[in-house]
């Protein structure tokens, strides 16, 4: 039963590392006029890609890499950590951000 679930933990993370560079390939620029405000936007959401997709690697090198290698995995294990709060706290500031604007136009 714990082994189905680190698989399917497994799977998911891998999933949402081609769902990660699959985001990051439709937000490339295309060099279009846009204002400040969805500017912003885009690089929070390209910031919350990036994020996931260096926590995604993280993870699978901590998964690959022999238990004996200690120092690595404690740098592995450091890197998933903060990128995964990296990539609340950018998840996070969209809808504030947003928010913001509303309560400014108002």
């Amino acid at each position: 039963m714990h082994s189905v679930n680190i698989f399917c933990h497994e799977f998911v993370v891998a999933v949402s590392f081609v769902a990660c560079i699959v985001g990051l390939l439709l937000l490339w620029d295309s060099k279009q006029q846009k204002d400040e405000l969805e500017e912003t936007e885009q690089i929070l959401l390209r910031m919350s890609f990036s994020y996931w997709l260096v926590y995604c690697v993280a993870f699978g090198l901590e998964k690959i890499i022999l238990q004996s290698w200690e120092p690595i995995l404690t740098t592995l294990k450091i890197t998933t950590a903060l990128s995964y709060f990296l990539t609340f706290s950018c998840i996070i500031s969209l809808p504030l951000h947003r928010f913001a604007i509303h309560q400014v136009e108002e």
